[in-house]
């Protein structure tokens, strides 16, 4: 899936501020050889040049128990990972996993049992979880579809156990589509005491039914992303945009886009959404290996530096890696 090294280097271009300092709270691991994206794949991205110093693993339903009962079988990502951040750690001149955000079902009844074991199985690492809420009733579109059933925002179950999550002072991480972020909204309005961020801008979908509908979506969402920025308790991941669902067709191209081609596409999105929650509630992410289908690591990195240009030094260093580390507990 994500064999395209070859693809990604018809595109390269000078490092831009390779010394500023980068968490990249939001990457994704798969074992060999399911999808080939481990620790040696994420360090031959983030050492292409730019300063990544640590990172957040981000749950993705990767090396899953394949026994015992179904709703400890996420333990398995969590030990998977936690052995790949272990062997990060032995290398101060890479990027560090420094922050696990694992899965749970937050509608069971003996959550904190789940909890106490990602607790466990992550060596100090543990910082969240995220049981995303993405529903779209045209599951047919998408390469990577949502998996949540409909309305799990609304489910009092799930709103008791992001609670829960808040009172042990975990995060909530989410992943939506666009249609969504005002029912999100609603859940963080619910439970005011749980940290949650908003993955990838909640996701504007741009296949399908809504392939032909984009500046509709973007006016939209524009008022959606400002009514959810009005929940203090909730933190926006900027990035995430380059997922073939978001259609911008880069992955069907004969090359990879350049950093001024990705700056030009989205960054109405980001500045958008600074203005909306503040960089003090911004951070920038790279989402990969799932970006990586349309866009180099460090073309990507380079077309959000561009964007970030635009700010103060106090506001690019909240972007690239002070807000990561507030909102994930990370020491610097």
């Amino acid at each position: 899936m994500f064999n395209n090294t070859e693809w990604l280097a018809q595109v390269r271009e000078d490092v831009i501020d390779p010394d500023r300092e980068i968490v990249d709270p939001h990457h994704h691991l798969w074992p060999k050889p399911h999808l080939s994206y481990d620790l040696e794949e994420l360090w031959s991205d983030t050492e292409d040049g730019h300063n990544v110093v640590q990172t957040v693993f981000m749950e993705c339903g990767s090396s899953y128990r394949k026994d015992g009962p179904d709703h400890m079988k996420p333990l398995g990502e969590t030990e998977f990972v936690a052995a790949a951040a272990a062997r990060s750690a032995t290398d101060p001149d890479k990027a560090t996993i420094a922050g696990i955000v694992a899965h749970a079902d937050l509608r069971l009844a003996n959550l904190d049992e789940v909890l106490d074991a990602h607790v466990a199985a992550a060596n100090g690492l543990f910082r969240g979880i995220r049981h995303a809420g993405s529903f779209d009733s045209n599951k047919d579109i998408f390469s990577i579809p949502g998996r949540a059933p409909e309305g799990l925002y609304f489910d009092t179950d799930f709103r008791r156990g992001v609670a829960r999550l808040g009172q042990r002072n975990f995060t909530y991480d989410t992943w939506n589509y666009h249609h969504q972020i005002l029912d999100f909204a609603d859940l963080a309005s619910a439970v005011p005491d749980t940290t949650m961020v908003l993955d990838h801008f909640g996701t504007p979908i741009g296949v399908g039914p809504y392939a032909d509908k984009r500046e509709d979506i973007f006016a939209k969402w524009k008022d959606d992303i400002a009514a959810v920025a009005e929940r203090p308790n909730v933190f926006a991941k900027i990035g995430g945009l380059a997922m073939p669902d978001n259609g911008f067709g880069w992955n069907t191209r004969a090359t990879p886009p350049t950093s001024d081609e990705f700056v030009e596409a989205q960054a109405r999105y980001y500045h958008h959404a600074i203005k909306c929650f503040g960089p003090e509630r911004c951070m920038f992410e790279s989402n990969f290996p799932v970006d990586r289908l349309s866009i180099s690591y460090h073309v990507l990195w380079n077309g959000l530096k561009k964007i970030a240009a635009d700010y103060s030094e106090a506001d690019q260093a909240a972007m690239f890696s002070g807000t990561a580390r507030k909102v994930y507990r990370l020491e610097s």
